[in-house]
């Protein structure tokens, strides 16, 4: 098994350029924690048994979190990184053993398991302590050497969570800032007037808009949750007390992010500026926008409407509908659950003969305009060929303008966030999320569970992610909470138990038609401002969020503004704009969690909580009370328990969850209070829920039998088959005496994650159509051959060696990428015709592919997530399922939950056979440059990098791209080996 080394530093060119940079600098601005309030490195002892508790793991729990801990990175880190290749301690150091894993798994042994993961057992050994420092009496942050991870340990409540907090903006403050303004629809203000800014601004205010008495109302709301909740305000401040604190030291030493003097916050030479001190309602804030991202489901309504009239439309109201419902597959029975064991649950399900269903006129649908006022760079931005050029061409321009301003060392930093400092389609892509392989200790080596789980958040620099360990009165764990939300542990482990979570989606999100009006008297349009609410026509509530930039060094964009304004019915968020038989309507959108982005603290406490959670029951009493939609997994030392968090409204027995209803009582969610955003919720009992399961696996996949599919394509073949498939063998094998240990279980999950989903499940079906008689072509012949081997292989996309940096099998694997959009185009549109292909193919990408690309025709926004390179996430979204069943069908196979019709070749198949021969030597003489098109990381051509995984930056601080892997962001391997 391979071992890392540091990789060796330019040290004298670096010393050179920090000598001289710290001579315009306060004396102790270079170094990151020296001299802080106590700082004793290489010195400290292990703390003392009353603060670290025993820990039950036995040393056999394990994580990691890519690229590193540290996340701040000084003006001086910044320009030695752009300059050298130098980056501060603790900043990359997870990324190689992560990275390094594809490539040595298949021989992996549970002793090797501390090459490639964390030791994240309770406490730092003697001898690992990097730091100790005290910023309170009552309050002690340990780094350790190996990660820098914060080990927090206090003497009193405030304390351990002002700690908490101090410790997090040491780490992740720049992170912490930027998204507490993504939250509120002000990034741009903040830093920076880039496009993808903007993007990212308007699409989390249509989200989330609210004003601050708003923010502060649910935050009044948690400390009115009895004693917990009355704990979790305190927590809270004192936790925001700590990055105060923080701020302020690090502002006078001028240690602070380097990210703040590009951006114009704080003046590089003087010094002059100040950095926002946080507050309350930032947590919030920052809640909404974690919630957006990871916790919510639904709201397709509008686009499972347009599919449906489409299909009316082709086939006839019967036959269309037939065609509508094979398509949205909510209750595959063939579909993998995370619950195998029989149960059922009733959740999403539309009635027979659904009433108060609003469908829109065809064509009709307009989306509701949010951007106002637009001035200078937001006004000329109106997405033409030749508005983008002219804008590119203005911030080159500024560019070079910022920099003659700058100080020499500074001009090599102009323009580093021209492309934005968070990508642009953060929360309108599509996510894959997450995923988890637990098994019963019945089957394991020790006869104690194991666990392999970890949720997929993505790749940034820093992570939005953190590690810390937590250790106070009431507090006990170890793990990964997001920046600025780390006052408890999010996602990690207690002192004889381990929690993941991955992301849920049911749904939670309706969509409703209501009629517009005028307040005047005057016949509505589309464009009124007003509705009926309860017959009385009603003024919208706008929500306004004025932005307004100026160029900066690290943000050329030309000086701007707009106003981004949400407009609020009782019924929710304007979303939309149609007619329903003539008449005008607003189509809001409707989310159970929109205001109350904070309740779900209370869950993260009782996790975090000794006291609360000591068994799988207690566990699932701790995830009742978290109103995000995850599945969350548990294990300890003799048990295994899954429970599925989510605050599902209670619809009415009539209403169609998958279609949008009119925004009426009678049609409204069971008890809604439009005043405070409440209903009825279904009770914990009717959430998929088990304990000790022989195996529990999730990859963001149907949950149980009954408990509908939130969007399209959760049919027989998604990305959790990989993941089944593969823990099923091993339970199998050890029924037969192959006992699962942590290290077989591993093997298994990082299997999955280099193998193509398309290869495996949908491959053979190709194959069996294409051999059902002999291929006398040699080019075809021989293209057919190159499948067969790969297929029989594996299908995987690993390199020939580490490092080579070329796959095995590139060229069929190229071939296969080019083939893909191919046929399925050709397989399907004929049949379909153009109307309802497109209708689909905003409803569900056709491909998802390692590269981002392959992605065939495109229908508008919601299938962006195509288009996103280097996320590692992969093969959540497409028509694998459609493509499966279809050839299945033509082969005369009669699947279960068939499409309503053949597609392929009309049902013929030596015809089907004749079209994916024929796509397939199309696809072969595409060029490797168009298959894998140039990008800002990769040259055209280059399959490995253009499938690699970029840390996306989002400072100053880059990282190298490391190999695809379908996998965790965060993940914990766990076997506990006794109990309290």
């Amino acid at each position: 098994m391979r071992r890392f080394l540091l990789r060796s530093r330019p040290v004298a060119a670096v010393a050179v350029l920090v000598t001289a940079v710290a001579l315009a600098l306060p004396s102790g601005a270079v170094a990151r924690t020296a001299g802080a309030e106590g700082t004793a490195p290489n010195t400290a002892q292990r703390t003392s048994a009353a603060t670290v508790p025993y820990d039950y793991c036995g040393g056999q729990c394990n994580d990691i979190l890519p690229p590193g801990e540290n996340g701040n990175a000084t003006l001086l880190d910044i320009i030695g990184n752009r300059a050298f290749g130098t980056r501060p301690a603790h900043t990359d150091d997870q990324l190689a053993p992560y990275a390094a894993l594809v490539d040595d798994y298949t021989g992996l042994t549970d002793a090797d398991l501390g090459s490639y993961f964390n030791d994240s057992s309770f406490g730092v050994p003697p001898g690992q302590v990097d730091s100790s420092i005290k910023p309170r009496t009552d309050v002690t942050i340990v780094r350790d050497k190996s990660t820098g991870t914060p080990h927090i340990y206090g003497t009193t409540r405030y304390g351990t969570e002002y700690g908490a907090g101090y410790a997090a903006a040491q780490d992740r403050l720049w992170v912490m800032d930027l998204f507490r303004h993504v939250g509120r629809g002000e990034l741009s203000s903040f830093a920076g007037g880039a496009l993808a800014n903007r993007q990212l601004e308007q699409s989390f205010w249509q989200a989330a808009p609210y004003t601050e008495s708003e923010l502060q109302q649910q935050i009044d709301a948690v400390a009115n949750q009895g004693p917990r909740g009355k704990q979790a305000l305190a927590d809270a401040q004192a936790y925001v007390d700590g990055i105060n604190a923080y701020i302020t030291k690090a502002y006078n030493s001028r240690t602070f992010p380097g990210e703040y003097d590009l951006t114009g916050q704080v003046n590089a030479i003087t010094n002059q500026g100040a950095i926002q001190p946080f507050k309350l309602t930032d947590l919030v804030a920052l809640s909404s926008v974690i919630g957006a991202l990871f916790g919510s489901g639904g709201g397709n309504q509008i686009q499972s409407a347009l599919v449906k009239e489409a299909a009316d439309a082709k086939y006839g109201a019967t036959e269309g509908d037939q065609v509508w419902n094979s398509f949205r597959e909510r209750e595959a029975s063939s579909a993998v659950t995370t619950l195998h064991d029989g149960q059922s649950y009733n959740y999403g399900q539309d009635p027979p003969k659904p009433q108060g269903v609003a469908m829109p006129d065809p064509g009709s649908v307009t989306p509701q305009q949010l951007v106002f006022d637009p001035t200078g760079s937001a006004a000329s931005s109106s997405g033409t060929t030749a508005a983008t050029t002219a804008a590119k061409a203005a911030v080159k321009s500024e560019d070079k303008a910022q920099a003659a301003k700058a100080p020499a060392r500074l001009r090599p930093l102009a323009g580093v966030f021209d492309q934005g400092v968070v990508p642009g389609n953060l929360l309108t892509a599509k996510h894959g999320m997450s995923n988890a392989l637990v098994v019963s200790g019945k089957y394991t080596d020790d006869g104690h569970p194991v666990a392999v789980f970890g949720p997929q958040t993505g790749y940034f620099a820093p992570q939005l992610l953190m590690l810390e360990e937590i250790q106070g009165p009431g507090i006990s764990a170890r793990g990964a909470s997001f920046a600025g939300l780390s006052f408890y542990v999010e996602l990690g482990r207690g002192q004889d138990y381990s929690w993941s979570a991955t992301s849920a989606g049911q749904d939670i999100t309706d969509t409703y038609a209501v009629k517009l009006c005028n307040t005047n008297g005057t016949p509505a349009t589309k464009d009124s401002m007003a509705y009926l609410d309860n017959g009385v026509c009603t003024p919208m509530t706008p929500l306004e969020r004025d932005d307004s930039w100026s160029p900066t060094l690290a943000d050329s964009t030309p000086a701007g503004s707009y106003k981004l304004i949400m407009y609020r019915t009782a019924y929710g968020l304007v979303a939309s704009r149609a007619t329903v038989q003539g008449v005008p309507v607003a189509y809001t959108s409707l989310r159970s969690t929109y205001m109350h982005e904070a309740d779900s603290i209370i869950g993260f406490q009782m996790l975090n909580d000794p006291g609360a959670v000591d068994s799988p029951q207690t566990f699932q009493q701790a995830a009742q009370h978290i109103d995000f939609t995850f599945n969350w997994f548990y294990v300890d030392d003799a048990h295994t328990a899954y429970y599925n968090s989510g605050l599902n409204p209670v619809r009415p027995a009539t209403v169609a969850a998958d279609l949008p209803t009119w925004g009426t009582p009678q049609y409204a969610w069971t008890d809604f209070d439009p005043a405070a955003y409440t209903a009825a919720y279904t009770p914990p009992v009717q959430h998929p829920q088990s304990v000790d399961q022989d195996y529990y696996v999730s990859w963001n996949n149907k949950q149980a039998t009954g408990y509908a599919s939130a969007n399209f394509g959760d049919g027989p073949v998604h990305r959790a088959n990989l993941l089944d498939s593969r823990v099923r063998a091993l339970v199998a094998g050890a029924e037969q005496g192959k006992k699962i240990t942590r290290a077989t279980l591993t093997q298994a999950m990082e299997n999955a994650a280099v193998t193509d989903l398309r290869g495996e499940d949908v491959l053979p079906e190709l194959l069996a159509v294409i051999n059902s008689a002999p291929v006398t072509d040699p080019a075809q012949k021989a293209l057919v051959a190159q499948l067969q081997a790969w297929l029989a292989g594996g299908a995987q996309r690993r390199e020939t060696s580490a490092g080579s940096h070329t796959y095995a099998d590139a060229s069929t694997i190229q071939t296969f990428d080019a083939w893909w959009p191919l046929f399925v185009q050709a397989e399907f549109q004929p049949d379909m015709g153009q109307d309802l292909f497109n209708a689909m193919i905003g409803a569900l990408q056709i491909n998802e592919s390692p590269s981002g690309g392959q992605t065939g025709p495109s229908d508008g926004p919601s299938d962006a997530s195509q288009s996103i390179p280097h996320k590692g996430s992969s093969f959540q979204f497409g028509w694998w399922s459609y493509v499966d069943l279809d050839l299945r069908t033509v082969l005369g196979q009669h699947p279960a939950d068939p499409l309503a019709r053949p597609y392929c070749g009309g049902g013929d198949l030596a015809q089907c056979r004749q079209l994916l021969l024929m796509t397939l030597q199309q696809a072969a003489a595409e060029p490797a440059s168009q298959v894998y098109p140039a990008d800002s990381t990769c040259a055209a051509g280059d399959q490995w990098c253009a499938d690699s995984i970029v840390q996306r930056p989002l400072g100053g601080v880059t990282d190298p791209n490391m190999n695809w892997q379908n996998r965790p962001t965060y993940q914990q391997v766990v076997q506990y080996t006794s109990h309290r």
